[in-house]
């Protein structure tokens, strides 16, 4: 018998991505730990691993603060209900900064999440070529992306 019926993980995972869409729309990147378990295990390919709840809130708020206009549209997903696990790829992408009708900068990430029930995650870990990342932000800047500064308080 599966840990989690299909209908649940997949609504646990429509709030996964609702609350990263929020974050990024609210700049408010705090209150995205709070998706979370307390003893979260976060595994970050760039940035290393974070324990706990408010290690990874310290810096999610810190690297993403400067980004405030990055979102990250899905490009699938795959959920393994009798696990709990959801694998998903989704790109990390800035908007063009002068061209409205211009190309977005992006780069994909792979992530691997573990459902806890009650709308909590146990576990995430993030895979993505640090390269890539470098060149699209890099690009973005170059095209006239600019970053906040990362002391500006945000509201």
């Amino acid at each position: 018998m599966p840990k989690f019926t299909r209908n649940e993980l997949e609504e646990a995972f429509a709030h996964y991505v609702a609350v990263n869409d929020q974050a990024s729309r609210n700049h408010d990147w705090k209150a995205w730990a709070d998706k979370f378990t307390e003893d979260v295990h976060y595994v970050e390919c760039a940035f290393g691993e974070f324990h706990g709840r408010e290690n990874v809130r310290e810096w999610i708020s810190s690297v993403m603060s400067p980004y405030p206009q990055m979102d990250f549209p899905m490009d699938w997903k795959v959920l393994d209900e009798e696990n709990g696990w959801v694998v998903f790829q989704c790109q990390n992408r800035l908007a063009h900064p002068t061209d409205p009708e211009g190309p977005p900068f992006q780069f994909p990430t792979w992530s691997k999440i573990h459902y806890a029930g009650d709308q909590l995650w146990s576990y995430e870990q993030d895979m993505y070529h640090p390269g890539l990342a470098g060149q699209a932000i890099s690009a973005w800047r170059e095209a006239g992306g600019r970053l906040l500064d990362r002391q500006m308080k945000m509201e």
